[in-house]
């Protein structure tokens, strides 16, 4: 695929249906701030840089922010979500040795 097109399908998806799908782009970027911003909060390391088991977490949050927007109900974000799970459960025997 060439820069052209992946610019274009970008373009597309963003402003396109997707909305209907996930909800209105700026409240759900502000849900997934405030899930992001607890996850932050009461992570259990307060160190400076976050580990890939804390980039897997997060995108696990920035799927529970997509089940709470949108106009309809969307597989795709537990299916992702049980996904991210399991790339968190190794990142964490890694991360933690």
């Amino acid at each position: 695929m060439r820069a052209v097109e992946i610019l274009t399908t970008a373009a597309d998806l963003v402003g396109g249906d997707r909305a209907k799908t996930h909800g209105d782009k700026y409240g759900n970027h502000s849900k997934i701030a405030s899930l992001w911003n607890a996850y932050l909060y009461n992570r259990a390391s307060h160190a400076a840089d976050l580990d890939p088991t804390d980039v897997a977490n997060m995108m696990i949050l920035l799927k529970v922010a997509r089940t709470q927007s949108g106009g309809t109900h969307n597989d795709d974000n537990y299916i992702d979500a049980a996904g991210y799970a399991g790339v968190a459960g190794e990142c964490a025997k890694v991360d933690r040795v």
